[in-house]
């Protein structure tokens, strides 16, 4: 159900939110997110497949523990925002953007009239018309995100443009696939790839839009906060996982004697 979006209050505030992408498809991974009191979650459905009533029962789980739940879709078009946002979705987050025509259209497709064309449905978000839905399509358009992923040089040369379109909540970096834009695949510490996040960063904020920044490492976090910068993805949960398990089992492992007595 549609509640107020603590992600974009903790924005305007300016105070740090923290997020991570979750890609293990199942609501308890939510559970374990909101309890380790992150403040927004980004189910993903670009690179993980995802059925619809799972993805929902996801959004359920974020939005019982109170953390902003995100849909990063798996394309722009109008259906697959639709969906994700009928089933309770805060805000989207669209790969691959790189033009103002690209950004328009996601814009008019999360918005309900005036701001966008978003077609009309009295589901769950607007709890199944139990208040006005006039009320519901108003609160609406206030509280849901719309969020570009800038990945490509093709989407830096355009970030004013994209910017330009009215409806923009926050723009996050996407140094990944970047460098491979540059061709220089998983290079994301080099030069170029650097100078672009910083110039997509800069403009951004110029716009008085949030940027959103994903740290490859803890020593990341203070240039970036001294930056300006307020919103940071984490990672992802698989990621974070893996190691951890990993490293628990090495814990555990190291304390094997080398030597073991002969009885």
């Amino acid at each position: 159900m549609l509640r107020p979006n603590e992600l974009k209050q903790k924005l305007k505030a300016g105070d740090p939110a923290f997020g991570l992408f979750c890609s293990v498809p199942h609501p308890v991974m939510v559970e374990l997110i909101a309890l380790a009191d992150y403040d927004f979650v980004i189910l993903d459905t670009e690179h993980v497949l995802v059925n619809p009533e799972t993805l929902e029962n996801m959004i359920r789980a974020a939005e019982a523990l109170h953390i902003t739940p995100l849909v990063r879709v798996a394309d722009p078009s109008k259906e697959t925002i639709l969906r994700a946002l009928d089933g309770g979705a805060m805000g989207i987050v669209v790969p691959h953007v790189e033009t103002k025509e690209q950004a328009a259209a996601i814009v008019r497709a999360a918005r309900y009239y005036p701001e966008g064309m978003r077609s009309l449905n009295g589901g769950r978000p607007g709890a199944f018309g139990k208040s006005s839905l006039v009320d519901y399509m108003k609160r609406a358009n206030e509280e849901i995100l719309v969020i570009p992923m800038i990945e490509s040089s093709t989407g830096v040369a355009n970030i004013d443009d994209i910017l330009s379109v009215d409806g923009i909540d926050m723009i996050l970096e996407g140094s990944a696939d970047l460098s491979q834009s540059y061709g220089l695949p998983w290079q994301i510490r080099s030069e170029t790839v650097q100078t672009a996040l910083r110039h997509v960063q800069k403009r951004t904020q110029a716009k008085g839009v949030p940027y959103c920044a994903i740290p490859r490492s803890a020593e990341d976090l203070e240039p970036l906060y001294l930056s300006g910068v307020r919103a940071f993805v984490l990672g992802d949960e698989r990621g974070i996982a893996f190691r951890a398990l990993n490293a628990h089992r090495k814990t555990f492992h190291n304390l094997i004697p080398t030597e073991v007595p002969i009885p």
